[in-house]
């Protein structure tokens, strides 16, 4: 699965001193975490990234959890990241799509962050990609006893 991060609005500027933001996102997705590059303050409440992530899809599971996560952080220099806010793209249906299909996508489009305190606090753009892997069976032979396999 392919999660192309585009770009958030409206963030808020949870430093005290005036300082800008300096936004990065945690995209979390089954135990699997990617971050994001940090942007500087100046372009913070209205950061630009246009990158892609690539996860390893497993369907199905055994929780059955089938959800991604954003979590919008601070990057702060002396002190720890503060949390700024988080959007979650629920994805059983579309997992399911994608396997009917051989292909499932979310066009970029906006979702809404949401703070500790449950308020809406900005809205992130986000495409989702998914095309299966054809299930391979690995080619063994035997040869007097021993197994030879094509996996280098």
């Amino acid at each position: 699965m392919e999660v192309n991060l585009v770009s958030a609005r409206g963030l808020k500027n949870n430093e005290f001193w005036g300082g800008g933001i300096d936004p990065y996102v945690l995209i979390q997705y089954r135990g699997q975490e990617r971050k994001s590059s940090t942007i500087r303050a100046g372009q913070g409440s209205k950061p630009e990234w246009n990158e892609k992530f690539t996860f390893k899809i497993e369907y199905p599971s055994v929780d059955g959890q089938y959800k991604l996560i954003l979590k919008l952080m601070d990057h702060d220099t002396f002190s720890s990241d503060d949390y700024l806010g988080e959007a979650t793209i629920y994805l059983k249906e579309f997992l399911e799509v994608g396997l009917e299909n051989g292909r499932a996508e979310i066009h970029p489009k906006k979702y809404s962050v949401v703070g500790s305190d449950q308020c809406y606090c900005g809205e992130i753009q986000v495409g989702v990609t998914f095309t299966p892997k054809k299930a391979t069976h690995d080619v063994e032979e035997e040869y007097g006893g021993w197994k030879e396999s094509d996996d280098y």
